[in-house]
Order: C-alpha cells, then structure tokens, then sequence
C-alpha cells in the first residue's frame, strides 16, 4: 500500500512539473509590466495604438485575423476570419452570415472613425437561434486575448500613497491624467511625426474616485502635477470576462429584485462609518457593469425587455458616453454597447411611442436564420461529426435533409412563375437552373425582404438530431430501445419522423396554418430525398467503368454518322447498318430531349468533341455532365434488371442475383459513406419504389 501511494505521490510531481514547465512566464512579465507616467507616454509615443478607443480595438481585433473576399451572385462579400473562431478551433464558428457580419464590422469601422456610430447602442436583431448571443461571444472572447497580445495591449493607472495602494476602478487610460487645459498641446507633440489616422485622441475625464485621490495630492502638493503623478503606477491591463475586467454583461431579471444600481454602482455601507458619508468616493463600489466595462464591451441580453429607468442609463451611455452613479457627478465612460433581442421585442418597441429617443439612438443590425443550404449544414456537422457519436452511425444526408427543411421553413414562396421552392433552394445554394442566371437570384433575394426573419430554428433541428441518437442503442447499453431505431443506424427517415412530432408541440408555432405549411415541407423534403437515394443507387449500379465506356463510344459513333450522314460498320456482322436511332433515343430520352430537338443535341455534341480536338484535347464522356448522366441513366435501366434489384423487396432470391447485390452495396459503403445496415436500408427503399413503379406501369398497360 506504502509504495502504491508513492508511486501516486511521484505522479503528482510529475504532472505538477509539466505544468510548471509549459507556463510561459515571460508573456506573464510582459501583461503584468508596471512603469511610471513618463514611461506610459514613451509606449504612446513609439504605439500610439495602446490608446485606442473601445470600438477602434475591436475593429482592429476583427482586422487582426484577416479578411477574404469572394463574389456571390455577381455580389461582392468579405468573410472576416475572425467570426470562424479561430481562437477556439471553430467551437463558436459563424457560419452563413457574411452580410450581417459585414454590417456589424462596418458599424465598428464607422465608430472607430468617430463618424457618430460610436454614440449609438448596436443592436443585434433576429429570430431566437439565429447566433445573436454567438456572435457577442465571440466578440468577449476575442477581447480578451487580443488585450494579452503586444498589438492589442492597453494600458491603466493607479495610485501609490503613503496611506493605500489604490486601482482606477474603471481600469481609465492614464492620458486622461493630463490636465484638460494642457491636453491640446500635449497631444499636438504626440501626434507631430504620426499619420491622422493613428492621432491620439484624449476625452472624458478621471471617475471620481481618481479625482478624489487626484485633488488630495494637489492640495498636498500645491498644485505641483509633476509631484502628484509621482504617486501614478501605470499597469498593463488584460481584458478578462470572469474577473470582471473591460467586459460587462447586463440581462433582464424580476424588477423586485433589480435595479439601476446594477449599471452604475453602488454605495459600500460598510465604509460610511469609516469615512463619514455617503458622497465620499471611498464609500462606494464603482463596479455596475458600466463600469467595469469601461476600454471593453458590454452586452444587453434582451434589451428591450429592461424596465424603463435603466434605458436612461443606457440612453446617456451611448450619446454622451456618461453614466450617473449615485451622489456623484456624470462619469465619462468609453466602451462598445451591444444589443440583442428578437423580433417580437422589436416590434413592440416600433409601436411605443415613449421608446422613440432609444430608437433614434440604435443602429440595427439584422442576424437572420441561415438561407444557403451548404451553410445550414456546416451548423449540424459541428455538432454531430461522426467520431464524437460513440456506437452509432449517421447514415449520409442525415443532416443534409434536416438542414434542407430547416431553410426550406425560411424561404418566402417565390413571385416567380413555375419556380418552386425546392428550386430556389437550390439556386441560392449555388446550384444552376436552366433560366436563371446571378442576376435572376440577386432579384429573388431583393424581393423576398423577410426572408431567414422566419422559420425553424437551428436549436430545433438540433434537439431532434440529438433525440433520433438517443432514441435507440445498436450496443443494447439502454435499458429502453425504441424499436423504430434499430442496429445502430440513424437514418433521415429517423430524423424527418422525429422533426414531424415535434411539431406537434413546438412552443413558437402559435398558428395552425404554419403548422400544416412545415409538415407540407417535411413531405417536399422526403420527396427529394427519394431522388437522391434513387440517383446513389444508379451511380453504384452504373460504377462499371468499361460497360459505361462501352456505351458511350457506341453512342458517339452512331451520332457522327447520323450528323454526317454515314452508315455504322456492325462489329459481329462486319455489314455496314444505318445508325441505330433506337439506341441514340434510348440514351437521349433520358434527359428529356424531346425528338424535336434531337437533331441539335446530336450536333452539339459533334461540335463539343470538335472544338476539343482542335485544342488538342481527346473527348471523355465526364467532360461533358448532360452527356454523362444520359449514359449513366440508360446503364442502370439495362442493368436493373439483370441485378433484379426489385427481388430485394421479395423473399426469392437465387445466388448469383446476391452477389451482384453484393457488389452495389460495396460500392454505396465505398463511394458514399453507407455502413451494412444503411446500404441495406437503401437499397431495400429504392426496390421499393421500383417494384412500385413496375406495378403502376402493369396496372396502366
């Protein structure tokens, strides 16, 4: 027993100098630097960044990651990669958002400037789900490690005196310590040798426990300011949520149990009797969330919910950048106040009429859903990527058809005649419509105004995912199974059932008809679904590489001598026969090239091999995508049959008919991500539909 707790005691050494080791004790020397006054203004001299205001050390955070630039519709857009969260690997990424982000960042660029958007609350508007609260977080989050980095670092004060050591409760840059009176000149040398975009600027003045201590010591020094700032420590200072340090968050609660104290401060009871009164800087705690948000940000969760007396507050906040705190006399703060709230709370406060001063002083920033099906995807794909989901497995386009009914649930119907909305799911997400063109989706975007303002939230579509997962156990670990999940294998039936009886419930579906609409949609979404498994399955059944070539070369010698009016040499017979019109419609049929058009896709086809050759190029059959689906579509009709892929559905099967079976699902494990159980699923689903197209097409003859 003696040696095993030695042997523990020598593993806890061990551990404890690993982590001594890996501590890097030099950048903790550099963000806890102290100096002198002098010394501040030799850091503002050679960075004059270090000054900063709040919105232009955000904008410069944001900037600090860097930017891409890419074209959407013939429309310009930038990705800030800061919003994919790079300080997290990706755990708070935004996705799909690159419009409202460019607003935001575009607010935070005005304010910077000082072109006025610094005196206005930012507010984030948008359905519940749709990453308000994500985007403010990662805005925290990058605060603070952008204030521990050499570009992002700032600066405060406090105070050495024979009777206390004494911090700037509102962590205030040490510039405001030069008299207003000298500060024009001062800052005239500073920024002498700097460009006018990184002048130093200097406004507001100290809180008043600074000023407090501030006129003891020019009374002590009669008015010698050299002597007074003699007792001025300048600290480097590190932005910290958790210790309450340049971030402030403030949210609604019951209005018995708060009240605007929670902004500005509060009186420190305590210290009354210590220091006589209650008006005295030393009895009160300068920590409301104004405050101690000052240099930094603060953030109002739901802020439309906040009893009147507090939008005062927040009204002087954003246009005078002054609080009020009890006793004392207007305290100039410096800090980005961001907003969030939804669409109901926003709607009211149109209709108040005593709210008209906030709404002069709000810049909106709208944060929809997610309308781009690729997007909506990359959501589900952070949270259920296959190896975190332990003992089970997610058959492909599970959340590629969770994701395509939640954006569906988004999209206003089109105006446009004969376009559904599958369709403009699909040219929103890149896809290419015959007809269509940027300028058709730029005009379909602008006309749909409240598109994304509506619909299923991700957070739904997640909780019905997690459920579809939990619902069952291939491993038997649960005591309960449900028997619509069985072996291990969640497939988007699974998904879609789970999503369709929530609905049932869903708490924001007030009314009847949307309801009704998201089942309608749900039935859409099964439908493309079918197509997709349908074309998968063709795919595997066609992946004979020689007997596709095979076919395609046959096609191609009977089109050149059709357009060129020849006959076609019969490799058994060695005659000499007319072109086979028989197998050309065959081929063409099935894309839907009617016989009145064929003699143009014919020729289209010889010119598309032409302009290859005189490039010196050879014809593949890939090359050309209308071309290669036609011939995939004729393989797999020939070849259906001699799988017999419908005796799937029937308990007769012979030997060879298995093994052929055998080889498709192969290749759906191989080429599409299909375990056993899903590939079996599938295929099981697609001989389905067509044993029932066979029997529809009996019932019909």
């Amino acid at each position: 027993m003696a040696k095993k707790k030695t042997a523990n005691r020598v593993k806890g050494q061990e551990l404890v100098a690993f982590i001594a080791q890996k501590q890097d004790t030099t950048a903790f020397r550099e963000q806890h630097w102290e100096g002198s006054l002098s010394e501040y203004l030799d850091i503002v001299a050679r960075n004059p960044r270090v000054a900063r205001s709040a919105f232009r050390r955000i904008y410069d955070m944001i900037l600090s990651h860097g930017t891409r630039e890419y074209t959407e519709n013939r429309e310009r857009l930038v990705h800030y990669n800061f919003f994919d969260d790079p300080l997290d690997n990706g755990k708070d990424g935004i996705f799909g958002l690159d419009r409202s982000l460019m607003s935001l960042v575009d607010a935070f660029h005005s304010a910077a400037r000082r072109y006025g958007t610094e005196r206005r609350v930012l507010l984030l508007h948008g359905p519940v789900g749709s990453s308000k609260s994500t985007i403010v977080r990662l805005l925290k989050k990058g605060l603070e490690a952008y204030s521990r980095t050499e570009e992002g670092a700032l600066y405060t004060f406090g105070w050495h005196t024979e009777s206390e050591d004494f911090d700037c409760p509102m962590h205030e840059d040490p510039l405001r310590l030069i008299p207003i009176e000298l500060r024009a000149q001062v800052l005239e040398k500073l920024n002498a040798k700097l460009p006018e975009e990184e002048h130093v600027v200097v406004e507001g003045d100290m809180c008043p426990a600074c000023r407090f201590i501030y006129r003891q010591l020019m009374e002590q020094y009669e008015g010698d300011w050299g002597k007074v700032v003699e007792h001025v420590r300048v600290k480097r200072l590190a932005i910290s949520e958790k210790d309450r340090v340049g971030i402030g968050t403030f949210q609604p609660k019951d209005e018995k149990n708060q009240d605007s104290t929670e902004l500005t401060g509060d009186i420190n009871y305590r210290k009354i009797a210590e220091y006589g009164s209650d008006s005295d800087p030393r009895a009160f705690n300068f920590d409301g969330e104004f405050n101690i948000a000052n240099r930094g940000l603060i953030e109002f969760i739901e802020v439309l919910k906040l009893d009147v007396a507090f939008l005062y507050d927040l009204l002087g906040a954003s246009q005078e950048h002054k609080i009020k705190p009890k006793k004392f006399s207007q305290t100039d703060i410096d800090e980005v106040i961001l907003a969030h709230t939804n669409e109901p709370e926003y709607r009211r406060l149109q209709n108040n009429e005593y709210m008209e001063a906030l709404r002069d002083r709000t810049v909106k920033i709208d944060i929809p859903y997610i309308t781009r099906l690729g997007d909506e995807v990359q959501i589900y794909e952070k949270d259920f990527l296959q190896d975190r989901i332990v003992g089970k497995h997610i058959a492909p386009h599970v959340l590629q058809i969770a994701a395509m009914w939640a954006v569906l649930t988004r999209l206003e119907e089109p105006k446009h005649a004969g376009l559904t909305l599958m369709q403009k799911l699909k040219l929103y997400d890149g896809k290419a419509l015959r007809g269509f063109t940027d300028d058709s989706v730029r005009e379909l975007r602008e006309e749909a105004k409240r598109e994304g303002l509506d619909g299923i939230s991700p957070r739904y579509i997640q909780d019905k995912i997690s459920n579809a997962l939990v619902n069952f156990d291939g491993s038997g670990d649960h005591e309960t199974v449900d028997e619509r999940y069985p072996d291990g294998c969640v497939n988007p039936f699974m998904v879609l059932t789970e999503l369709e009886e929530g609905l049932k419930h869903h708490a924001l579906i007030s009314n009847e008809n949307t309801r009704l609409r998201y089942r309608e949609l749900l039935a859409v979404v099964k439908e493309e679904y079918e197509d997709i498994v349908k074309n998968e399955v063709q795919r595997a059944i066609t992946a004979d590489e020689e007997a596709i070539k095979r076919l395609a070369a046959n096609y191609i010698d009977n089109v050149r001598a059709y357009t060129q009016h020849e006959r076609v040499r019969n490799r058994f017979t060695g005659q000499d026969e007319e072109p086979d019109e028989r197998l050309m419609r065959s081929v063409e049929e099935k894309i839907d090239i009617p016989a009145s058009r064929k003699d143009d896709f014919r020729r289209e086809i010889m010119n598309y091999i032409a302009a290859l050759a005189l490039d010196g190029k050879k014809f593949d059959y890939t090359s050309n995508p209308r071309l290669q689906k036609a011939l995939e579509l004729k393989l797999f009709e020939d070849q259906k049959d001699s799988i017999k892929l419908t005796s799937l559905v029937s308990s007769v099967m012979d030997q060879e008919t298995q093994e052929k079976i055998d080889v498709v699902k192969s290749r759906m494990k191989s080429n599409f991500g299909y375990c056993e159980v899903c590939a079996t699923d599938v295929l099981n689903y697609v001989a389905s539909i067509f044993a029932r197209g066979d029997v529809k097409n009996r019932e019909t003859a």
